[in-house]
């Protein structure tokens, strides 16, 4: 079923991927847009499908043994499920690394995108400014 907010590049990006790798990454660009229909994607640093809303959500970056997911979080969302795999002290994004044959924490993981789409939507790492009245 053809979303909204859908960037063609995104499709290539994935399409040229195996199979494997594909279904991962169609089934993380599911999640994300399933935490919110106003979800964008677009393609940043030359080919890496980005998801946006109010600020970065998330990118993929496939691997040759696994997919990068990059939670553009700030280290402020929890990760009750432990389903991060690298970059727990950074401050700008941490990684959830999806190996074939591994099962994606769907739940989990959209849990992630709605808090990291609240966190964007009331201001991100942005200073809230004061509304001129």
């Amino acid at each position: 079923m053809p979303r909204n907010n859908t960037d063609p590049r995104v499709d290539a990006y994935i399409d040229a991927l195996p199979d494997w790798q594909q279904a991962i990454c169609r089934q993380v660009r599911d999640l994300v847009h399933a935490a919110d229909p106003k979800v964008v994607e677009t393609i940043k640093r030359t080919r890496q499908p980005y998801f946006t809303l109010e600020g970065n959500i998330c990118a993929l970056l496939a691997a040759k043994g696994w997919v990068n997911v990059f939670l553009y979080d700030g280290a402020i969302v929890p990760d009750p499920h432990g389903i991060i795999t690298g970059g727990h002290d950074n401050q700008t994004a941490r990684t959830v690394a999806i190996r074939r044959d591994e099962k994606v924490n769907a739940p989990a993981l959209k849990a992630m995108f709605k808090q990291i789409i609240a966190h964007n939507k009331a201001g991100g790492w942005r200073k809230l400014k004061p509304r001129d009245r």
